[in-house]
């Protein structure tokens, strides 16, 4: 296994391969994160791990919101661990996703705005707090795909999705994907779904470490005939977009 020493950035959210994620960094120990990546050359990926905490583990706060609010939050100057208790690697789940931070935009009050995409599944097997900021020793996880069947998942997949879709848009005939193709390749279509679903963290994160494309396939189409069951019976939900995460805070 390909193994590496990366920056660590807990959210209360999971990253998925393939998907968008915004940041909003105004914690001192992340503003250090990002300072020591805008170091990396133009033409190298600047990498960190997004790693999502677990339920009821935090003590420091966090939340989803919009960049205005985070912008305007006081600047709190906590050690790299500190809200993660005394061994950080217990707070986190173990499989995290490697972003490559394509945008990072320094602010005129020293916090940053920053555009990543989520690349690569890994397995944290340490954390290192000596630093300014989080890091941690990650392996890479590889994605099994089992062709045949998973590609006869996929179909199964998408059709339960477009049906959900519908019951997430008001049983309306409008795409939740702002027009465009779903995509074909089985592990994608995995990744996306899952992303786009209406879940808790638990759940997203038992289907970011499902064993490969299949079982992962095969989970998320019980999730969405049962999700589909359930919103039947519930108002209205707004429209979901397919490949980008709510903008997040540290």
């Amino acid at each position: 296994m390909t193994t590496a020493r990366l920056p660590l950035f807990p959210l209360n959210a999971v990253l998925f391969p393939g998907l968008v994620l915004p940041l909003n960094v105004f914690e001192e120990r992340y503003r250090a994160m990002m300072r020591e990546l805008l170091k990396t050359d133009e033409d190298e990926p600047r990498r960190f791990v997004v790693v999502a905490i677990r339920d009821g583990r935090e003590t420091a706060p966090t939340a989803t919101g919009m960049p205005d609010t985070a912008a305007a939050a006081p600047v709190v100057e906590r050690g790299p661990a500190d809200g993660f208790g005394p061994d950080p690697i217990q707070t986190f789940h173990r499989v995290g996703c490697i972003a490559d931070a394509a945008t990072v935009r320094e602010r005129s009050d020293g916090s940053f705005e920053v555009l990543a995409t989520g690349t690569t599944r890994v397995r944290l097997l340490s954390v290192d707090a000596s630093g300014p900021y989080l890091t941690a020793e990650v392996e890479e996880l590889t994605e099994g795909t089992r062709d045949d069947e998973a590609g006869a998942l996929a179909e199964g997949v998408l059709r339960a999705f477009r049906a959900y879709q519908k019951r997430l848009a008001g049983a309306r005939e409008r795409s939740l994907t702002t027009g465009a193709e779903l995509p074909d390749d089985p592990s994608v279509v995995s990744y996306l779904v899952a992303a786009a679903a209406v879940l808790d963290v638990p759940s997203k994160q038992r289907l970011l470490q499902a064993p490969d494309t299949a079982t992962r396939l095969r989970e998320e189409l019980t999730l969405l005939r049962k999700e589909t069951a359930v919103i039947r019976h519930l108002p209205s939900l707004p429209a979901v977009d397919l490949t980008r995460a709510p903008t997040h805070p540290n």
